[in-house]
Order: C-alpha cells, then structure tokens, then sequence
C-alpha cells in the first residue's frame, strides 16, 4: 500500500507540474524537450495500458456501461483525494460555470462510454481503426454548429483516405466486407460525441483557463469534465444494465473471480485517467496540432500491441486500411490547421 501511495503521488506531481506551471518563465523559455518526452511516453504507456486492462475488464463481465461508470469513478475519488489534501489547488466555479461544463460532460460521457462497448462488443484493432475517422465527424460538425469552422481544401480532401482507409479495413479476403456493426455503431456514437465536445468545449475551457482565480488548469478542466462525465454515465447503467447487473457480476465472479475483476477494472480507470491528465498537460504545451499528430500515431501502437496481446488476426486488407486511414488523419490533422496565405495590398 505504501508503494502504491509513494506511486501515485509522484504520478500526480509529475502531470500537476506539467499543468500548471504555466508561468512567465515557461512562456520565455518553453517547455523542456526532456519533459515533452517524458509527458509523450507516460500518454502513450498510459493509453496502451488502460486499452489492455478495459478490454480484460469487458471480456469478463458483459455490463459494459457498469465498466465505464467503474472507470470514472476511481478519476473521481483520485480528484477528491488531490483536492482533499491540498496537492493539488481546488476549483472554484460558480453555478454559472458548471453549467456550461455540463453538455461537455455529457459529451464526454457518451465518448468515453461508446468507446468502451465498442472494444466491449469487437476488437480493440477494430474499434481503433473506426476511431480514426472522428476527423471526419468533426469536419461535419464544424459546418454545422456555429461558430462555422471551414477548413482548408487539403484538409476535406484527406478525408477520402481516412473514410476509404476504414472501408477497406473492413473488406475481408473471400468474404467480402465484414462489419461488427454492434462495434462500428459504438465507435461511430464515440467520434461524434468526441466532436460535439471539442466544438463545443473549446471556448468554455478556454475561458475557465483563462481566469486564474478558478483554478482551472489542465488536470482539474479534466477532473471537472470527468466528474460530470460519471454523473451522466449512471443513469444510463440503471436504464441499460440494472435488471441483469447482479446476474452478469455473479457470472463474471464465479467464472474469474471477484478480485481479478476488481482489479482489472480498477486498473482501466486509472490508466484512463492518468493517461487524460498526461494528454491534457502536453497539448497545453504544444498546441493542438501536435497533439493531434501524436494522437494518430498513438493509434498504431496500441492497434499493434492489442493485435499481439489479445491475439487478434490482421489481414492484409485490414493492415493496409489501417495505415492508409491513420495516414490520412495525420495528414488532416496537419492540413486542417494551415492558415491562408495574407493577401497582399493593393498600393
């Protein structure tokens, strides 16, 4: 217990650290390469291994919306206990300002839930390659909403490789084209709740990051988002899951065991809001873009290391598709946030 507390204290300083020293000196000078590294290589360990112990968890009890609710409960309690203690500063936010956090929560909430039963219901490959066309829900929703966001030709362009990459993906030697449609339809729910949320968050977490006397850096817009998240998350386990909830946990317990259970849920919920706050803290470093490009080429490696781990087959047509959408979503990250050249005046 004393390891795992010493653990988690020197995890929560490291991505404090990175969120909120924001100052004048750091604005100067910038962040360091070797903290960059280091913020990049938890994310991705972060990412990678809440991928690994979310599927465990869904493989072994068939309540999935139960799981995703579990998982946000341990970044709540991992909140409290900051805030509790004084590591970290607490928020403070009118009514006025929850409210407007609330769609972004419960945006937040149908992403994170929709990603979980789509691993839940298919693979993790599968359900990360349907995930890399959130570009594309996002190019829509950003001509739909207002403020309208137009993007650059090349970046609209980039999404016939990403929504061609995922068909292809999907297109099974001699049997044609074969769909978790259950999975798909999941992942799907994901992207477009993804892209509700950044539309609709990015001025309201600006606005709160900007006012110093709330206390909303990175790590605690995260932990707000994530409380409202769970709010959101546990009616939707009483209205899916309740009737059949003590039946599947008894099946689940007596087939694994409580403990392996507990645990491995556990696990995905600390992973998943670990690897959050280390992502949250880079892209306030860097910026979008590069977040967005390393957010593509985290994809990768988790398709990879769940392929391995969860021994799940890659045909050709799916390696293949694959790359070619992860390709085109690095492209657009990179096209979309080119800004037109200044048109000269006329003398």
């Amino acid at each position: 217990d004393q390891i795992i507390s010493l653990q988690l204290r020197r995890l929560s300083s490291i991505s404090t650290t990175s969120s909120t020293k924001m100052g004048s000196s750091t604005a100067a000078s910038g962040p360091s390469s070797l903290k960059l590294v280091g913020l990049v290589a938890a994310w991705y360990a972060g990412n990678t291994l809440y991928n690994i112990y979310n599927k465990k968890a869904t493989n072994m009890i068939h309540a999935h919306w139960f799981v995703a609710a579990a998982q946000l409960v341990v970044g709540v309690v991992w909140s409290m206990i900051m805030w509790g203690t004084g590591m970290r500063k607490t928020p403070n936010l009118t009514a006025s300002d929850i409210a407007a956090c609330v769609p972004i929560g419960l945006f937040a909430c149908l992403a994170h839930a929709g990603s979980v039963l789509a691993m839940g219901v298919g693979a993790v490959s599968f359900a990360q390659i349907v995930k890399a066309c959130e570009p594309a829900f996002a190019a829509v929703i950003g001509l739909l909403l207002p403020p309208i966001d137009v993007k650059p030709m090349l970046a609209y362009a980039m999404l016939i490789p990403i929504v061609g990459g995922v068909g292809l993906a999907c297109v099974k030697e001699g049997k044609g084209v074969d769909i978790n449609v259950t999975a798909f339809a999941w992942a799907s729910m994901a992207n477009m709740a993804a892209a509700l949320k950044g539309k609709m968050g990015g001025s309201v977490t600006k606005s709160l990051k900007g006012d110093k006397s709330k206390n909303m850096d990175s790590a605690n817009v995260y932990a707000v988002m994530n409380i409202i998240s769970f709010l959101f998350n546990v009616p939707m386990v009483v209205i899916a899951e309740m009737d059949t909830l003590q039946v599947e946990w008894d099946k689940a317990t007596a087939e694994h065991g409580a403990q392996a259970l507990i645990i491995n849920i556990a696990l995905s919920g600390f992973f998943f809001y670990i690897y959050n706050e280390f992502a949250f803290a880079f892209t306030a470093n860097v910026g979008a873009v590069t977040s967005s490009v390393l957010n593509t080429a985290k994809r990768v490696i988790i398709i990879v290391v769940s392929s391995i781990v969860f021994v799940e087959p890659m045909e050709r047509n799916t390696v293949i598709g694959s790359a070619i959408a992860i390709g085109g979503t690095f492209a657009y990250s990179l096209a979309s946030k080119v800004k037109p050249a200044a048109k000269k005046k006329k003398a």
